[in-house]
Parts: C-alpha cells; structure tokens; sequence
C-alpha cells in the first residue's frame, strides 16, 4: 500500500501573508488611516473656544461687580464690621473672587459660632451667620455686663434688661486699676483675669455659677421672688434672696480639693437650713455638703 501525501493548500484567491509588518512581497503596504478632525473632535474644540471667550467676557464685564452683601443670621455683629472684616472692594468682580479664608475670618470674630461666604451672580455676596447664644450676663466690679455663652465665651457688652441669670463678680483683677476706695474690703488679685470681649471665663468658677445661677427659689425651699449669685475675694460664691434677706456662703471651689460636685449636697442642706426659719435667718455657711451652719437676724 503505497502512502497517501495530503497537501495542505492555501484556498484559492488568497494571497500569503510574508510580514506582519503591514508589507507583502510583490504588494505595497497596509496604510493606517490619519485620524484628522472629524466631526465631534471639531464640536469639542468649538465648545472650549466659545466656553474660553465667555470666561474672559464675565472676567472683563462689569455686571459681574460686587455690589450687594446679602448678611443673614446677624443680630449682635453689625453689617460695617462684616464688611471690614471682608475687606472686599466695591468693583471688585465676583466672578473671579475667591471666598476661602472668608468665613475663617468671621468665625474669629467674638459674637460668631459659624459663618459661611457664598458668591450670589451676578452682583450679591451673600453671608450668613449663625451667632453664640447667651445663657448667663457675667456683671464685672467695673460694672461692664458681659453675654456669656455656653462655651464660657464672653462674646458682647450688652446694657439691656435680661431675664437671663446674672453673676455679681466682685473680685478685683490687679490690672483694673481699681482699688479699695471703690471696692471696700476687696484687694486686686493677679489671679483673676480681666475679662474682656472674647474672654474665656474660669471652667471651674463658670461650673459653679451656673449650678448656682440656674437655682430658682423653690429649689431651696425659699418664698422670695428670686436668687442672686455673687463671687468675692473673702467668701467665694453666696447666694442671697436681695436685700435684707439671707444670705447663703458656698465658698471657694478647686478642681481636684473642693469640686463643685458638692454643690447639689449643699443646695439640699440650704433648703433643710431655711426650712420653716427663712425670715429669721440671716448667714448660712456650707462648709460642704453635709457641714453648715446659721445665724439669726437681730431684733431691730
């Protein structure tokens, strides 16, 4: 049997391929396309010319000059010092004005929680403030009122009628200037601060005041119309129902030796002290929370 030899053929019509390259022997080579401007590429350049002309037109129009502050939220910080603050021309244009570090700025300012800038087009900057909220009127020896917030910011002078709790600070800070012949029995300390706007007030002594300062008469078992809170540099904090009342000594407090933790403990020996004796009573002292004595008023 003689052995059968298939030959493998390439089909009819079909030329080999010699080179990868794109060349055939004999042929010329395979040509790639230039991709050239077709018509999307052509619409894409356009938009980038056109969006390139409106952005030099709206950086050289005056209809985009600042010309409006738009101020929300503000009661205690005027629109002057916003615009101080700002320091923004009257032509300057919006459209290329950037407002980082804006609202930074007003943050900082005492009366300011939070604070944000927006550009309004075409001519308006709007702001918008969201300012600290008093919970006590801080009253100095020099008889400045001070709006406390709850971060202990003394954030505004206020000369208004408050329902808000009020502190009679006494103490005399050295730098004052005050002496005793305005404030008798009192000698300037170089440990209490002067306050002013923007101040910060003492943790411990803001803890005490207003533990104190949110008492009502009830709370102390007491018939009188309201509680004053006062600090002094001879007794510390007292609390007294006004004038020809009694008058309650709670003292001094420290952060590690004498907590105002004692507090809620000396505000029920107070109500038991006062109890069925609040007119004859004139001095309680709280030692602690479990410690206090009284004195009576004397016959008149």
């Amino acid at each position: 049997m003689s052995a059968r030899r298939t030959i493998r053929g390439v089909p009819r019509g079909t030329a080999p391929l010699h080179r990868a390259s794109g060349s055939t022997r004999g042929g010329s080579g395979i040509r790639r396309a230039s991709a050239g401007f077709n018509r999307t590429r052509s619409l894409s350049l356009l938009v980038i010319i056109l969006a390139g002309l409106g952005l030099y037109g709206a950086d050289a129009s005056a209809a985009f000059d600042y010309r409006r502050l738009d101020l929300v939220g503000a009661s205690l910080t005027s629109e002057s010092t916003v615009r101080d603050v700002l320091g923004i021309p009257a032509d300057a244009n919006l459209f290329r004005l950037s407002t980082d570090g804006m609202a930074a700025r007003l943050r900082a300012l005492p009366a300011v929680a939070d604070a944000s800038v927006e550009v309004r087009l075409p001519d308006t900057l709007q702001v918008r403030l969201a300012e600290r909220a008093a919970i006590v009127v801080w009253q100095t020896v020099d008889g400045r009122r001070f709006l406390v917030d709850a971060d202990r910011v003394a954030f505004a002078v206020t000369t208004d009628p408050t329902e808000l709790p009020v502190v009679d600070d006494r103490r005399v800070p050295a730098e004052s200037g005050l002496g005793p012949d305005r404030v008798p029995d009192a000698t300037p300390s170089t440990q209490v601060p002067q306050l002013e706007v923007g101040g910060l007030i003492d943790p411990v002594v803001f803890d005490a005041a207003t533990r104190l300062g949110s008492l009502r008469p009830l709370d102390v078992g007491s018939g009188a119309a309201g509680l004053h809170v006062t600090i002094d540099d001879t007794h510390g904090f007292s609390l007294d129902d006004g004038p020809n009342g009694w008058t309650a000594v709670f003292g001094f407090y420290t952060p590690t030796i004498r907590k105002t933790d004692l507090i809620p403990g000396q505000v029920r020996l107070l109500r038991s002290l006062l109890g069925g004796r609040e007119a004859t009573v004139a001095t309680v002292t709280l030692a602690d929370d479990v410690q206090g004595t009284y004195t009576v008023k004397t016959a008149p």
